[in-house]
């Protein structure tokens, strides 16, 4: 039998089903009779290959008069990389697939849609006519023989080129209830990512702006640009939404805005813009730019679009390579502040800065050389708050790092930094100012590590580090060192200040022990201690920054993670007593079904920081999935001051095999003299199928047998 089969397949691939045709379609069978009336029939296992279609069936009868195949199937008729799919009982094709009728047939498209009707015609390869159909990507069993939602129409016809759905005389039916009807009707099919049409539309409740609804609109722009219009109507507002995107050869930029008229603020129109992009330029440069724009400062917060209270605008040009790395930026601030707005010309408006570092490895260790240059305007021209200010700074350090047999690794530092001012409408410091900081450390590591008999291991290093500072020259104005952290990231710098205006000054030992152990399940457990110990106190630090006095706050960070299931982390600076100037944690945990994320924040009152109160806070952000297709979330800001949420949300999601439903609502608490307290409804609906991808397999409904 194998050797016969052998024989006819390659007896058949030299006859020719398709003489006109250029291309020569093959048949394989189990078994093949040729009549004198110049017909062929074929049957068993079968299969047609003619250019990228391939046919499956138990008979076909080929006449050489009528050019023509008559199939008997089950039939299977599969397009290019198998994303277009034909099923049907019998057929009548032309010899190259291209043309022909389809009986009790299916279109599957994707593995998504399912288009199913009595009669399906094929023309030219390209169209495919369906009479009588029905459309849907819901799954359809004996038990359940309605779907939750699916297309009736007279006829759609599948354009496999432009890929697109046409719709004739549509009815849209909800759990078998017809509730749209629409003569014509156009949609992408499943295997399109990007075609220009409207989108679902999204409903919306809210306190301030009453019931709406927003309808979306997509624009393809080519096939690198697209244009998404999003009107937004209700009996509170008249908005227009717009997002563009657009990518290149070199980079990609996007933007997205709006504009409304509403009850809110009656009388002027509102609008907000935000963009980013970024390009690469010659020579490895690259430019980077963002804008941020609004109309009020409660306008973001009116319609959900951000919870942003500084706005700020940048242009950079930048280039990293191995030795050498250089930025060149402009940034505007724009506060939204209720609190700042009566003194927003005196906070800073436009900040420009130029920086270079270059590495150079000589004499057995490496090289730094830095140039920074900054300036920074306010609007105010009154003598004091409106004070401009312009800095040059140039720095040089040696670095170098012994290896020593024992293990232990020493590694010295000597620099200076110099800075130059231009200090213009403000009497508390001179026009031309200068300052100059010389700088040493000496750091001493002594890493350890332990197997154990498991495969895990455990390292720990303690560390300590001698360093040393001294700024002479004239008071300038600190205006990039205002915020200062402390944390393990910065426990052993030369200074604690995260900008040039202002240098950690005196002689001290930052000492600090970390040990981690690593386990061969995925476990990584560490922990961090530090403190600050100093000659003498410069005063330079405020109380709340856990930095002030003689030594420092002690500073304990942890951490545990298991993989992608768990990661905690706690930091908390604290001082002899325990008396906490900054606590910490934050959890996140994840299996099959449910989902957390928590953090807890509690920092002291700090005015030379501009946090007059202290801050007590915890948020929560849940998930968990109740059945197989329904999952609940809940999300929140408290505020454990003022003893209240601040902002609180919950949802309910349905999702199936091809519709997925998502309800929520969500207050924000606050208000100030410009926004009040607001709730808000949401109601979503995603149809898969078309263009909107498929949702995962464990959503799929399973049918009873």
């Amino acid at each position: 039998m194998p050797l016969r089969r052998l024989l006819l397949i390659a007896m058949l691939i030299l006859v020719p089903l398709a003489a006109k045709a250029q291309q020569t379609a093959t048949l394989i069978a189990d078994r093949v009779l040729l009549t004198r009336a110049n017909t062929l029939e074929a049957t068993g296992n079968i299969e047609i290959i003619y250019g990228t279609t391939r046919l499956r069936a138990t008979r076909v009868v080929y006449s050489r008069a009528g050019d023509s195949l008559i199939i008997e199937g089950p039939i299977t008729l599969v397009e290019g990389d198998g994303r277009t799919i034909l099923i049907a009982e019998q057929a009548q094709l032309d010899a190259d697939l291209q043309n022909g009728i389809l009986t009790s047939a299916r279109l599957v498209l994707d593995q998504q849609l399912q288009l199913a009707a009595n009669e399906i015609a094929r023309i030219d390869g390209r169209y495919t006519r369906l009479t009588q159909s029905v459309a849907s990507s819901c799954e359809v069993c004996a038990g359940n023989p309605t779907p939750v939602w699916e297309i009736r129409a007279r006829e759609i016809i599948h354009d496999q080129q432009e890929r697109q759905l046409y719709f004739s005389q549509a009815q849209f039916r909800f759990m078998g209830v017809p509730i749209f009807y629409a003569p014509r009707l156009r949609l992408p099919d499943p295997t399109l990512d990007r075609a220009s049409g409207f989108l679902l539309p999204n409903f919306r409740t809210s306190s301030t702006l009453k019931p709406g609804v927003k309808l979306p609109y997509f624009l393809k722009l080519g096939d690198h640009a697209d244009l998404t219009l999003t009107p937004y109507l209700s009996s509170a507002t008249r908005t227009l939404e717009a997002r563009y995107r657009q990518a290149f050869t070199a980079g990609e930029l996007r933007f997205e805005g709006a504009a409304s008229r509403d009850d809110l603020r009656p009388g002027g129109g509102r609008y907000f813009l935000f963009g980013e992009g970024s390009f690469a330029l010659p020579r490895q440069f690259r430019l980077d730019f963002d804008v941020e724009l609004v109309s009020d400062t409660a306008y973001l917060l009116d319609y959900g679009y951000s919870g942003k209270d500084r706005l700020d605008s940048e242009i950079s040009i930048s280039r990293a390579r191995a030795r050498d790395l250089f930025r060149a930026s402009v940034t505007d601030f724009r506060t939204l502040r209720a609190a700042e707005l009566a003194i927003r010309d005196q906070l800073p408006r436009t900040f420009s800065n130029v920086s270079y570092e270059r590495r150079i490895q000589a004499m057995g260790g490496e090289f730094r050389l830095g140039l920074d240059a900054a300036s920074l305007t306010r609007a105010s021209n009154d003598v004091g708050p409106g004070r401009d200010v312009s800095r040059i700074s140039l720095s040089a350090d040696y670095r170098r790092t012994l290896d020593f047999a024992n293990g232990m690794l020493l590694t010295g530092e000597l620099g200076f930094a110099a800075s130059a001012y231009d200090t213009r409408q403000d009497r508390n410091f001179a026009t031309g100012t200068g300052q100059i900081t010389p700088r040493a450390s000496l750091e001493l590591r002594w890493p350890f590590q332990r197997s154990e008999p498991g495969g895990a291991y455990h390292l720990l290093e303690p560390v300590v580090q001698l360093a040393w500072s001294e700024t002479s020259g004239n008071a300038v104005p600190n205006e990039d060192s205002v915020l200062v952290e402390f944390d393990e990231g910065n426990l052993f710098t030369m200074s604690r200040f995260p900008g040039e205006d202002a240098r950690e000054q005196g002689a001290r030992a930052n000492v600090g022990l970390s040990w981690t152990r690593y386990d061969p399940t995925g476990w990584v457990v560490g922990v961090t201690v530090g403190r600050i110990f100093r000659a003498e106190n410069p005063g330079q630090f405020a109380p709340g920054t856990g930095l002030a006095g003689d030594a420092s706050h002690w500073l304990a960070a942890g951490q545990v993670r298991l993989g992608d299931r768990l990661a905690l982390t706690h930091r908390a600076l604290f001082d002899d007593g325990f008396t906490f100037a900054r606590n910490e944690t934050r959890v996140a945990w994840q299996n099959e079904t449910a989902a957390i994320g928590s953090s807890y924040l509690w920092m002291v009152a700090e005015p030379a920081e501009n946090r007059p109160a202290d801050t007590h806070e915890l948020t929560v952000d849940a998930a968990y999935r109740v059945s197989r297709h329904w999952t609940g979330r809940v999300d929140g800001r408290f505020d454990l001051v003022q003893d209240r949420a601040a902002e609180a949300g919950l949802g309910l999601e349905y999702r199936s095999e091809c519709l997925t439903v998502d309800l929520s609502v969500s207050r924000r608490f606050t208000s100030s003299t410009n926004v009040a307290p607001s709730t808000d409804f949401g109601l979503n609906v995603s149809l898969a199928g078309f263009g909107s991808g498929r949702n995962n397999e464990s959503y799929r409904r399973v049918c009873a047998r």
